[in-house]
């Protein structure tokens, strides 16, 4: 098995709490500086700088996992993930369907715009893409495990938008691929609210807003080869591939 240095939660411009330096083309610089495998790409409720980042990824080395970071009804954080250009469309059909129609106000929390390979600004988007949907935690994994994708809760340590802090649990009846825990978060904190679930895969990652962000916390993924399958196997413990934390 390889070795790959992996963080899957990272902000572009396009979320409304992202730096303006997160463009896809700095984000690819820095990740590839930061010695880093595997990114995964999650902006809030949306997926819409995947392809071109995944694009600019390539001559870089760097695999790209496509996705968000949807904000569920319960305002659970989640990171989705898709294999394909299909995939990732419908579930981005499914994102604008279901965030509410409340508009952004730049000065309160940011921009959030779409540029090119270029840096220039292709798009603006309205409507504010933190807000929760209105579809349940339950509804999300279902919607992605429909499609095929990669359901993680996100941050579960943290005291907001984590569903240890909205839920108060993991509940059993949702099919969960892995779990995320943040930068500074201890294994044992966490080890009360799995329930007896330590089957569980746990990554943990930077959730980077900010350039210098980016890699400071990451997973090591143990992978025959850099695919989306083979991450899946990973995150499920099967055929020898798995995931560590430092």
């Amino acid at each position: 098995m390889n070795k790959y240095r992996a963080d899957l939660h990272i902000h572009t411009v396009l979320s409304p709490c992202g730096d303006l330096e997160m463009s896809p083309a700095n984000i690819i610089e820095n990740a590839r500086e930061k010695g880093l495998d595997i990114i995964g790409i999650t902006d809030h409720n949306t997926t819409r700088h995947c392809k071109l980042i995944r694009k600019l990824a390539e001559p870089a080395g760097i695999f790209v996992l496509m996705g968000a970071e949807v904000t569920t009804r319960e305002e659970v954080h989640c990171l989705t993930f898709f294999e394909n250009d299909d995939q990732l469309s419908e579930f981005q059909d499914y994102l604008e369907k279901h965030l509410p129609p409340i508009p952004n106000n730049t000065e309160k929390f940011g921009y959030q715009v779409v540029v090119d390979e270029d840096e220039q600004i292709i798009d603006e988007i309205e409507f504010l893409l933190i807000s929760a949907l209105d579809q349940s935690i339950k509804q999300v994994e279902e919607k992605v495990h429909s499609l095929g994708g990669i359901f993680i809760p996100a941050h579960i340590d943290r005291s907001s938008y984590s569903i240890i802090s909205q839920l108060g649990f993991i509940p059993t009846d949702i099919l969960i691929d892995g779990i995320e825990i943040s930068a500074n978060c201890k294994l044992s904190s966490i080890l009360p609210f799995l329930g007896g679930q330590t089957e569980r895969t746990i990554i943990r990652d930077s959730d980077a807003h900010f350039i210098e962000n980016i890699g400071t916390s990451f997973s090591i993924f143990e992978l025959e080869h850099r695919t989306f399958s083979e991450v899946k196997l990973a995150l499920q413990r099967k055929q020898g591939r798995k995931v560590t934390i430092a």
